[in-house]
């Protein structure tokens, strides 16, 4: 908590005078006795977040919004944000963001258009399998199964102090749980009003990923020889290790053809309701969307699918201002049976802010472990109630602190194809050294099969929680949310330091 204090003291005292210099000697007031923001208000802060997911997050943003002449406040004109950061997932500095996004309401006359750019490395993503509690999370089953590369027999007295050490920093066996990605997200587009509050949406997106298998540092999954004399666990030895990724292309669950990643490339279109007081930070008013997402052949697409979205959010007021009743419900489908694995993860978002990935982490679900529910068809919720307990001046900026308590979900409605073919079957007898070393691999693959994907539809993933959020003029909002899953399956719990709402 201190250090968090520290922070947004930091964060208030390096963006003060940069806005000061844009402030008009004669300080005006709305009904609400806010500061009326004028001009261009901006300044560098650095990125101080935390997510449970991809660890401590370091770096630093630049935000950047034009208020004109005030008239339009607390909503920007314009604005931009960039930002360059970096993860210390799995305890190193391995996977980093760079970021462009650009939000203009005048450029065009009637119509508003959003740019989202950026490059993302992930080292050691999140990768739980599709369907949600179809596929098994077990860390616990994957304990005995694995080994440290180049370590002391396992009885010595070395052997178990490194074992400790890695047990102890939550390192073992999270690799099993993850793969690498590169991913280049670019996308823009515009909206302009029908009628009042209601809007067209029209946009491109392209996306290009680039994934390969994770090489957990220290240990080895599914690699401990030990595991031969047990013959409840003998089956479940791969020389060599591999993790559940690597399982899946084994099974053909995740193709061939598809395992290296594509290209997405897609036109979205849609409507919009928005009635929202303030875009950043409401307390009343609906917001709702319905777009459809086609990324074809023709348009340079490497998969082609075709994909929908609809979501609900309203914000009701229980006490003007200060107590909000928030909801958001949104449902994501496919058209037809398939889409390519490396696009399930998306929620799409049209305007200002970038594909999220989900279901479960901060932007989505919080609590659930991120990527855990993906599925052809999914759906979730967020209810919160939000209590805005204080709001002061200091240094000519607006300033308010607020309460959470809340309850997320998620469902997987129509489940991926999880068959192990019989394709697949063939490549690893085909890929053996002989017919009978084939048909033990192939066992070894079915054995693992029937621990990791179950027979069964998904069921509900809950968590619930509470946060604290610091809200500078209504725009710039840090956020610090706790949220504990109602299944094991799920995780064990998640703490968050991020900015913005979630919704």
């Amino acid at each position: 908590m201190k250090r968090l204090l520290i922070t947004l003291a930091a964060i208030i005292i390096a963006t003060a005078p940069v806005m000061a210099k844009k402030e008009k000697k004669n300080v005006t007031y709305n009904e609400k006795g806010e500061i009326i923001k004028t001009g261009t208000n901006f300044g560098p802060l650095p990125v101080v977040a935390f997510d449970a997911d991809r660890g401590f997050q370091f770096g630093a943003l630049l935000n950047l919004y034009q208020f004109g002449d005030g008239s339009t406040y607390p909503n920007p004109k314009s604005q931009w944000y960039f930002e360059a950061s970096a993860y210390t997932k799995e305890s190193a500095i391995n996977s980093y963001k760079f970021i462009v996004n650009y939000d203009n309401k005048t450029l065009i006359p009637g119509v508003r258009m959003s740019i989202c750019t950026g490059y993302y490395k992930d080292a050691a993503l999140d990768f739980y399998g599709f369907n949600g509690y179809q596929s098994n999370y077990d860390m616990d089953m994957l304990k005995p199964t694995f080994k440290f590369d180049g370590s002391p027999d396992k009885d010595s007295e070395d052997y178990n102090k490194t074992f400790r050490k890695f047990e102890e920093k939550g390192k073992m066996p999270k690799g099993f749980y993850r793969f690498g990605r590169d991913l280049i997200k670019a996308k823009i587009d515009f909206t302009g009003e029908i009628l009042e509050n209601f809007y067209w949406e029209a946009g491109y997106n392209f996306s290009w990923t680039k994934a390969q298998s994770f090489k957990p540092k220290g240990y080895a999954v599914l690699d401990n020889p030990a595991v031969l004399t047990d013959i409840e666990t003998a089956a479940l030895y791969i020389p060599g290790g591999t993790t559940l990724f690597d399982l899946y292309k084994a099974w053909g669950i995740i193709s061939e053809d598809e395992a290296k990643g594509g290209i997405t490339s897609s036109i979205r279109v849609g409507l919009m309701y928005d009635s929202r007081n303030v875009e950043n930070n409401p307390t009343k008013g609906i917001w709702a969307e319905a777009h459809i997402i086609a990324a074809p052949k023709w348009l340079g697409t490497t998969d082609p699918h075709y994909k929908f979205c609809v979501t609900m959010r309203q914000y009701l007021p229980i006490v003007p201002d200060k107590l909000t009743f928030a909801y958001r419900i949104g449902y994501q489908g496919t058209f037809g049976d398939s889409a390519p694995w490396y696009n399930l993860p998306f929620y799409t978002n049209m305007g200002i802010k970038a594909d999220n990935d989900g279901f479960g982490g901060y932007r989505t679900v919080r609590g659930l472990m991120l990527n855990r529910v993906q599925g052809l068809d999914t759906g979730f919720y967020n209810v919160e109630f939000r209590w805005r307990f204080i709001d002061f001046k200091l240094w000519k900026q607006n300033i308010a602190f607020a309460l959470s308590a809340f309850t997320d979900g998620a469902h997987v409605f129509r489940g991926y194809n999880m068959a192990f073919s019989d394709d697949a079957k063939q490549r690893i007898i085909e890929g053996a050294g002989n017919v009978i070393e084939g048909a033990i691999k192939a066992e070894q693959y079915q054995a693992l099969y029937d621990k990791f994907v179950f027979n069964r539809k998904d069921g509900f993933h809950g968590s619930a929680g509470a946060g604290l959020r610091f809200i500078m003029n209504q725009n710039f909002i840090v956020a610090l949310e706790y949220a504990r899953c109602f299944n094991k399956q799920d995780g064990k719990g998640a703490f968050y330091i991020n900015t913005g709402f979630l919704f």
